[in-house]
């Protein structure tokens, strides 16, 4: 498969999404929010965003950035994820989201395009950014530069986490994140994940195990408020399968908080290089 590398720095058409209480809620439930986040399941309380939901009104966008790209949908795998926070969502507005190819980098046999969004407020004001690391299977081998070495979330030898969070993913866990905006077959129909390599069944979006791990750390590190976030990254490694128990160990550093995800079932790291930075 051939790469349009010419679709570097190509800006989309800008989209607009509103949004009220109950498309916050729905997010939060997707990402397994329980009654003890009352304020971010209730509209009598709020209710407050996860800072996450940016992805929801930049899904559209990436997904035309890759188009742009000369890609599938079919030939991508999702590398990694980043949202920069850059003021509190409101608990209902009106969002303009508006993307752009920054880097497609060489992998010899992949390759990997790197998308950013801003999402601004009606009046103007940008709210959040999301990167997205897509992998493109066989695109690689053009010549180009490769990505740049990212250590920030490299887990601390030899220290136990300072903080665990578990907590098991329902069967229909795929099928509750998907009403956000995702809707790939891959997550919900058995044929099309078969076909894809995935005997066992769909697979868990990997926007929502991210999203798992974000309220790990806003209960554990920010003591449930999700505003003290400012950045968060991470890496996919490997697939989670509705059903299983996702166990968040996180490591508090001078500059940073560090973290990683795992499958209690398979041991398996989930996601990975993965740091979120905080505001005073």
């Amino acid at each position: 498969m051939t790469i349009d590398i010419s679709a570097v720095g190509w800006k989309s058409e800008p989209t607009t999404m509103q949004y009220g209480w109950q498309q916050l809620v729905l997010y939060a439930l997707g990402i397994g929010a329980q009654a003890r986040e009352l304020e971010y399941l209730y509209e009598g309380k709020g209710p407050r965003a996860y800072p996450t939901f940016a992805v929801v009104p930049a899904i559209s966008q990436a997904f035309a950035c890759i188009e742009r790209a000369g890609v599938s949908l079919s030939s991508v795998v999702h590398g990694g994820q980043a949202v920069r926070v850059l003021a509190e969502l409101p608990s209902r507005g009106t969002l303009r989201t508006h993307g752009q190819i920054v880097a497609i980098h060489d992998l010899k046999k992949f390759a990997q395009v790197m998308i950013r969004t801003t999402s601004e407020l009606q009046d103007g004001t940008p709210v959040v950014e999301t990167e997205w690391a897509i992998i493109v299977r066989g695109a690689g081998g053009f010549g180009g530069e490769p990505p740049p070495r990212i250590e920030h979330g490299k887990v601390p030898a030899g220290r136990e986490p300072d903080h665990r969070f578990e907590q098991k993913t329902l069967p229909e866990q795929a099928l509750l994140y998907r009403l956000s905006g995702d809707i790939n077959p891959l997550h919900a129909d058995p044929e099309v994940a078969a076909r894809a390599g995935f005997e066992k069944g769909p697979i868990l979006h990997g926007l929502a195990t991210f999203g798992f791990a974000t309220r790990a750390i806003v209960a554990t590190v920010c003591h449930g408020n999700a505003q003290r976030l400012a950045f968060l990254h991470g890496q996919f490694r490997r697939p989670v399968w509705p059903g299983d128990t996702l166990v968040t160990e996180i490591w508090r550093l001078p500059d940073r908080v560090v973290f990683q995800t795992k499958t209690q079932e398979r041991n398996e790291v989930v996601l990975s290089n993965a740091w979120a930075d905080l505001n005073d």
